[in-house]
């Protein structure tokens, strides 16, 4: 009797499984990439560079000249210095003299009713010169000197509202750092996805572009002010639909990150992405809801009816077992190799079926943590 209950929990779980991998993961994976126009025109609408920076003085040193050197005719750069007693304002000043696509704007302060990059973002936004913004972080190299093009390409060419980009983390020794190409490869085939399927979810302010009037015409971050994180995968969740909305979907179009270099500076982060969760809109979070869920039924009945199939004995249902497991995990196999190739033009990934397992005690745990959380802080 409890078997039979136990396989039918099971069965309908890895049902539930193979549809979202199937029919929605796999639009990701099966993605064919098309260029952006080559414009050479001096007239090609302007492009502006957002960078909320505190504290950021040796990532600007590095970023601001890869900038200067992209590969587009008419664009400049606004650096929001927000708050910073590490002299970013003198290197400004000096990049300033130098690079003269650089603008910038001084935050002294942030009012008690707001949140500090939420403030700094609208001032930034609201004095930039060109229409088209592309957003990033200070501690974000571009992948290549066509990052411009692709980003806004969609926006500018497509009429798109929205553009939403992928910006995976420096590789480097250690279980912290696969953990972390993991977990942020398999976010963004979550969001990728998920907008393939015209329901956009989400997007990440380390790349992502969209019209400054619509910036505007939305009052900014109008309530959304209050929430300390959400600049980006709020902002997004609360106006994309799947008419306003293009992802840009290739190795030259992404920005690379710092990764954090510690367990404690890493779960300080996603406990405030998970954070974010908790204000999404309703049809997302059950959405991602009902996966999640699924993926926890799914593994622990099936371990729990492979313990009890082991005991009575009962090793040919014992193998089917195993072998569902097996086909589940071959697929998402395929699902993280192709999406990294279409991402990253990297085709090598760190054994999917572990992290997936692992990925169980992260999410509901750390996950909770983050949801339940009454407040989070940027910086």
């Amino acid at each position: 009797m409890v078997n039979g209950v136990l396989w039918i929990f099971f069965l309908t779980a890895f049902a539930v499984q193979l549809i979202y991998i199937l029919f929605i993961f796999s639009r990701l994976a099966l993605f064919k990439a098309k260029q952006a126009k080559e414009i050479t025109e001096p007239k090609a609408e302007g492009v502006t560079v957002v960078i909320a920076a505190h504290n950021e003085k040796d990532n600007l040193k590095k970023l601001i000249p890869i900038l200067c050197n992209q590969d587009y005719p008419n664009f400049d750069i606004m650096v929001i210095n927000d708050r910073s007693f590490d002299g970013t304002r003198s290197l400004l000043e000096k990049m300033m003299a130098r690079y003269p696509q650089i603008r910038t704007v001084t935050v002294k302060y942030t009012p008690d009713h707001v949140t500090s990059k939420k403030y700094a973002l609208t001032l930034g936004i609201k004095v930039a010169k060109h229409d088209v913004l592309l957003l990033t972080d200070a501690d974000c190299i571009p992948a290549s000197d066509q990052w411009i093009r692709q980003m806004t390409a969609p926006v500018r060419e497509q009429g798109k509202t929205f553009a939403l980009g992928f910006s995976p983390y420096e590789h480097d020794r250690g279980f912290l750092n696969k953990w972390i190409q993991f977990e942020t490869l398999w976010t963004a085939i979550l969001y990728f996805s998920f907008a393939l399927w015209k329901a956009p979810f989400m997007g990440v302010g380390r790349n992502l572009c969209y019209r400054r009037s619509f910036f505007m015409e939305k009052k900014a971050f109008k309530d959304l002010w209050q929430i300390t994180c959400g600049d980006d995968d709020l902002f997004i969740n609360k106006y994309a639909t799947g008419k306003n909305t293009a992802l840009v979907i290739s190795p030259d179009s992404i920005t690379v990150s710092k990764p954090k270099s510690t367990w404690k500076q890493f779960f300080i982060q996603k406990k405030r992405h998970f954070y974010a969760g908790k204000f999404y809109r309703a049809r997302d979070k059950n959405k991602i809801g009902l996966y999640t869920f699924t993926h926890l039924l799914f593994w622990i009945v099936g371990i729990c009816l492979m313990i009890f199939l082991a005991i009575e004995g009962k090793w040919e249902q014992f193998a089917s077992i195993l072998g569902i497991i097996t086909v589940r995990s071959m697929m998402l196999t395929w699902i993280f190799t192709a999406a990294r190739r279409n991402l990253q033009g990297i085709r090598k990934v760190f054994w999917p079926i572990f992290y997936d397992f692992i990925y169980l005690g992260y999410f509901w745990i750390i996950g909770s943590i983050g949801y339940r959380s009454k407040t989070v802080r940027w910086k």
